[in-house]
């Protein structure tokens, strides 16, 4: 199991995007590409990354995927460049 918290997970996820925003089911599937332990789990994980998301105000919503059918998911900019540095401690988002 990683030892990254959702937090890291989703945002490096994001980070690793080259529009910085990805939908969902790309966030799911970067972090199965990236830690195989994911992979052959229970789906119970996705459940705690869509809670990080939408509970979290480091996250944000960042427009309508072109089929109409979710959300793009962006950092903060508040909280960009901490994350970028690696620094993924839970602080609000200074809005």
């Amino acid at each position: 199991k990683p030892s990254q918290s959702y937090i890291a997970l989703i945002s490096t996820a994001i980070l690793s995007s080259p529009e910085k925003k990805l939908l969902l089911s790309d966030i799911y599937q970067w972090i199965m590409d990236n830690y195989p332990y994911f992979k052959n789990k229970e789906k119970s994980w996705r459940n705690s990354v869509r809670h990080n998301l939408s509970l979290n105000e480091c996250f944000v919503k960042a427009g309508r995927s072109d089929n109409g059918k979710g959300h793009f998911w962006a950092i903060h900019p508040a909280n960009l460049e901490d994350f970028a540095k690696g620094d993924y401690h839970r602080r609000r988002a200074r809005r």
